[in-house]
C-alpha cells in the first residue's frame, strides 16, 4: 500500500507523528511525507519536526502564506503533480487546515482514496474557515476516523455512509501520552521562574479574538486583572504579536506577573500546560490536551467543535467578554481540586487502530 501523508501547519505535526511511527511496523506500507509549507514560520514548524523526531519530508511544496483561496489553490496545483508522479493508493490528511481540504479535493478528483483523521468535528460556526474545511473534507473522504461518538453522530446526521465511519480515539493523545514524561523533565519552569500550580497559561490566535481591536483589548484587560492574583504565561503566536503591535496594545501585557515569551516547542509547552493552575485558550487541540491532563481550561470562544471536553468536566466555553473571563477564572482559582474523566479510547493507541482498519480494508 502506497500512502501519502500530508502535513501543512503546526497543528498537523502532533497528529501525524503517531501515524508515521506506526507505519514503520508494517513492511507492506510504503509512505511518503508531503509538507505543503502552509505554515511559513520556519522556527515554529522546524521545532515540531525536531521534537517528534519526524523524518525530513520527502516532498516540500513551499506554498507559504496568502489568502485562503490562493493558498488552497496553490496547494492543489502542487499536490496534483505529486499524485500524478507517485500514484498513491491512499492520501491521509489530518485536522482542518487549508492543506487538509486542498489535498483531499485533489485526491478525490483523481479517484485516490482519502482518509481523514479527526473527522466529524463540528463547531456549527461557518464564520470559522476550519469549519468549512472540515465539512468538505469529510464529504470527500473514504475513511472517516473519529475521536468521539459525538463526531460519529455528526457525520451520520450529514448523511455519510456509516461504513466509512470508524471511531478510533484521539490521535493527539497518542502523542501527548508518549511524550509526557519527557516533557515533565523540561527546565521551562525554572527558566521562567515559575512554581507548579502557581501560574496560568494563555494562548490566543483565532481571528475572532486577535483581528478585532475591541475583542483583543477586552481579553488583555481581563488578563491584566487576573495577573494581580496569579502569574500569566503568554507564549505569543506571531499573528497575535503582530496584531498587538498594530493596535498599540503593547502596554496591556507589560505587567510584573505577565510573562511574555516567543512561541514554544511542544515539550516546553506541554510541561507548562501540565503544571498550570488554569489554561485560557482559543485553541481546539489544547482543549483536548487539558482534558487528559486534568487541567481546568477556559475556552475563549462562543462555541467548540470538541464538546466532549466540556462533558468531561475540565473545559468551559465562555466567550471573550472580559467580565466573564475574570469571573470564571476566579471561580477556578477558588476550587481545591478538579476530578476529570477520560473520554473513551483516548488511550494512546489510536494510530494502531487506524492502521488495523486500513490494512484490513
Amino acid at each position: 500500500m502506497k500512502i501519502i501523508k500530508v502535513v501543512g501547519a503546526r497543528p498537523n505535526f502532533p497528529k501525524m507523528a503517531p501515524l508515521i511511527e506506526e507505519a514503520k511496523k508494517h513492511p507492506l506500507v510504503e509512505s511518503l511525507l508531503v509538507h505543503t509549507g502552509q505554515h511559513y514560520d520556519e522556527a515554529m514548524s522546524q521545532s515540531f519536526f525536531d521534537d517528534f523526531r519526524l523524518p525530513k519530508p520527502d516532498i516540500h511544496l513551499g506554498v507559504g502564506s496568502d489568502t485562503h483561496a490562493v493558498q488552497t489553490a496553490n496547494v492543489m496545483i502542487a499536490f496534483e503533480k505529486i499524485c500524478l508522479e507517485h500514484r498513491p493508493d491512499l492520501v491521509i490528511v489530518v485536522g482542518d487546515v487549508n492543506s487538509t481540504v486542498a489535498c483531499a479535493l485533489v485526491a478525490a478528483k483523481m479517484q485516490i482514496k482519502v482518509a481523514h483523521v479527526e473527522a466529524g468535528l463540528r463547531s456549527y460556526d461557518r464564520t470559522m474557515p476550519e469549519e468549512i474545511n472540515r465539512l468538505i473534507t469529510d464529504q470527500l473522504s473514504d475513511y472517516l476516523f473519529t475521536h468521539s461518538m459525538e463526531a460519529n453522530d455528526n457525520l451520520r446526521r450529514e448523511g455519510l455512509d456509516a461504513n466509512k465511519i470508524h471511531f478510533v480515539g484521539n490521535i493527539m493523545i497518542d502523542t501527548l501520552l508518549k511524550h509526557l514524561a519527557t516533557a515533565r523533565q523540561s527546565n521551562i519552569l525554572q527558566r521562567l521562574q515559575l512554581e507548579e500550580k502557581k501560574f496560568s497559561l494563555l494562548t490566543l490566535h483565532r481571528p475572532s479574538n486577535v483581528d478585532n481591536l475591541d475583542a483583543l483589548r477586552g481579553i488583555l484587560l481581563a488578563v491584566r486583572d487576573l495577573a494581580e492574583r496569579i502569574k500569566i504565561v503568554f507564549p505569543m503566536h506571531p499573528r497575535t504579536s503582530q496584531k498587538i503591535d498594530k493596535f498599540g496594545l503593547g502596554d496591556f501585557i507589560k505587567h510584573r506577573n505577565i510573562v511574555n515569551t516567543e512561541p514554544l516547542g511542544y515539550f516546553e509547552f506541554l510541561c507548562l500546560m501540565a503544571n498550570a493552575k488554569l489554561v485560557l485558550t482559543d485553541s481546539g487541540g489544547i482543549q483536548e490536551e487539558t482534558t487528559i491532563l486534568g487541567i481546568p481550561c477556559l475556552t475563549l470562544r462562543n462555541n467548540t467543535e470538541r464538546p466532549i471536553t466540556v462533558e468531561m468536566g475540565t473545559n468551559q466555553v465562555i466567550g471573550n467578554q472580559p467580565e466573564k473571563i475574570i469571573q470564571s477564572a476566579n471561580q477556578i482559582f477558588d476550587l481545591s481540586k478538579y476530578e476529570p474523566k477520560r473520554p473513551a479510547l483516548w488511550d494512546g493507541r489510536t494510530a494502531e487502530r487506524i492502521y488495523k482498519i486500513l490494512l484490513k480494508k
